[in-house]
């Protein structure tokens, strides 16, 4: 348990990097923002620059951040004591992920990582044992399981709300476009990047469990329709859970214009529902054979700013709350696993084409 302020560094100040320095500015009782760290010098200027108008806004001095360019270097300053990190947000492409959470953990810092926490199993399972060796802690941020929406459809799941459920399906119709995968040389890479699958709909693949129960099995069809990138752009999987519930999901980055829906459909012989808008962040509709507080189900649904939603403000309440008063994470190492091994099984059926079980 940590008794004073969080000093926290932020490594990588790309597209989601603002919602890190939007959180972390929130939570300004509890932690300080004390470094960043980029290899782009211009990435540093742009993110400085934001962080002091964020402050500026609050009324308050914008803090005297020390910035790098060489993550060893960060490290460096901690252990020499020029710096101290309490917690590192990892915010860098995705198959940097588990060799940053390594080296930080045999320096004692506790790590907070982006989605997805490593490009395979056997990383993951890496970056688990380092932290637990060392004895930090590991948040993987799923920002989405924060939703009062999404924790309302899983509270009526565990009050069997939708009585036997048949049917589970969810889709990810995103639009990303080449200049997207084109604007860094990283982006659509199996290297450092991955697919849709792997990256941008990773937090839609965590809640196939998370909500449901264990997944039985698995089979997939992946494929790269329309963009010029190593990875999937496009991709079918249908599962079967362990208690019999049947399932889908359709995930594509080519939808034209635009992101047109991300949501979630359960069906059940005694309930109905489905939470979409940009974020799942508003009940589509619901239907339910037992009472249920209509009410309350409608104020679940919020307004949203952008794509990522507000989640991460509600996440580092929580990394902050088990730092400093030993709560429950709301989702670890182990937890995080959970969407990798699920991507990797789906990779695994399409090259193979038979289904997969992971049970």
């Amino acid at each position: 348990m940590i008794s004073h302020k969080i000093n926290i560094a932020l490594l990588g100040c790309g597209r989601i990097s603002k919602s890190h320095v939007n959180a972390i500015v929130s939570e300004k009782d509890r932690c300080n923002l004390v470094a960043i760290c980029d290899e782009s010098k211009e990435k540093i200027k742009s993110a400085t620059q934001y962080i002091q108008e964020l402050f500026y806004k609050e009324g308050i001095n914008p803090p005297n951040l020390l910035d790098f360019t060489n993550y060893k270097a960060l490290l460096s300053a901690h252990e020499e004591r020029k710096i101290k990190i309490d917690l590192l947000v990892i915010a860098t492409p995705s198959g940097l992920h588990s060799s940053q959470t390594i080296n930080a953990a045999e320096y004692g810092i506790n790590i907070c990582t982006e989605k997805p926490m490593a490009l395979n199993v056997k990383d993951g399972l890496k970056m688990i044992n380092q932290c637990q060796k060392n004895n930090v802690k590991l948040f993987v941020v799923k920002q989405n399981r924060l939703n009062s929406t999404l924790i309302d459809l899983r509270e009526k799941i565990k009050e069997k709300k939708f009585g036997k459920i048949g049917i589970v399906s969810l889709n990810v119709f995103w639009h990303r476009p080449q200049s997207y995968y084109d604007q860094d040389n990283w982006r659509g890479t199996e290297e450092l990047d991955g697919g849709a699958l792997m990256n941008q709909a990773s937090h839609y693949v965590d809640l196939l469990e998370w909500m449901i129960g264990p997944i039985k099995s698995l089979s997939a069809s992946i494929a790269t329709i329309s963009r010029k990138i190593e990875s999937e752009d496009t991709a079918v999987l249908n599962f079967k859970w362990v208690d019999g519930t049947l399932g889908s999901m359709a995930v594509t980055m080519i939808t034209f214009p635009k992101n047109i829906e991300g949501s979630i459909t359960i069906i059940g012989d005694k309930g109905s529902a489905k939470v979409g808008g940009e974020a799942l962040n508003k009940y589509d509709f619901f239907y339910f054979d037992d009472n249920v507080n209509e009410e309350e189900i409608k104020k679940s649904s919020y307004k949203i700013k952008n794509v990522y939603g507000s989640g991460h403000y509600e996440y580092y309440k929580n990394m902050l709350d088990v730092l400093i008063d030993k709560k429950e994470a709301i989702c670890d190492g182990e937890s995080g696993l959970s969407s990798i091994k699920i991507i990797k099984a789906a990779y695994l059926s399409s090259k193979s084409g038979k289904e997969i079980s992971l049970r």
